[in-house]
């Protein structure tokens, strides 16, 4: 295959969940990430009673893993729901 032409593609992704309070949800959200050698660059959560909401985003996930962070959020014990914001993304190699 010719390298030059192959490019990963990559995309901004934010997930907007709501989920139950727990003490260990907030790293449970990350496992997701870690597994796959992933690090967010942004996470953010707010607590308002019984529900947290919590926003992970990376600037540039690669194309092809963002259904299965997606599918493990939602398997996370506790969320309730999983809302994706995505777009595409130049990034240059060096």
């Amino acid at each position: 295959a010719d390298t030059t032409t192959e490019q990963l593609s990559v995309v901004f992704v934010r997930f907007l969940l709501d989920a139950d309070v727990s003490p260990g949800l907030l790293s449970r959200l990350l496992q997701p990430y870690a597994k796959r050698d992933l690090v967010p660059d942004r996470m953010w959560s707010h607590r308002a009673g019984d529900t947290i909401h919590v926003e992970i985003a990376m600037e540039a996930m690669p194309a092809e893993v963002v259904h299965l962070v997606e599918g493990n959020l939602l398997q996370v014990v506790g969320v309730r729901s999983v809302s994706r914001v995505a777009r595409s993304c130049l990034r240059q190699v060096a």
